[in-house]
């Protein structure tokens, strides 16, 4: 069991990042032509689902909301906020 959990959890992080990239994306060109939108909040579960590594830069690199910061801002935020509950899971709780 201890050799399948960080298989699951990889996979689990490959599967949401390349969610929050396939909506970005998607938003990005629906904006271009003027089609239904992904809404903002939509977007930001998305990287709360640990989706926000790649959601991040798939916006800088697509230039998507970069002007918006609730999402240049949050989602580095969120990133964050990510990054200190795993040291608390991985590191902090199981002394």
């Amino acid at each position: 069991m201890d050799k399948i959990l960080p298989i699951i959890g990889a996979v689990y992080l490959i599967a949401a990042n390349i969610a929050a990239v396939y909506l970005t994306v998607h938003d990005k060109f629906a904006a271009r032509k003027k089609q239904w939108r992904v809404p903002e909040n939509t977007l930001l579960i998305a990287a709360a689902l640990s989706g926000c590594v790649f959601e991040y830069l798939t916006m800088r690199i697509l230039h998507h909301k970069t002007k918006h910061p609730k999402f240049m801002i949050g989602i580095p935020v969120i990133f964050a906020l990510e990054v200190i509950a795993m040291i608390v899971l991985v590191i902090v709780l199981p002394h």
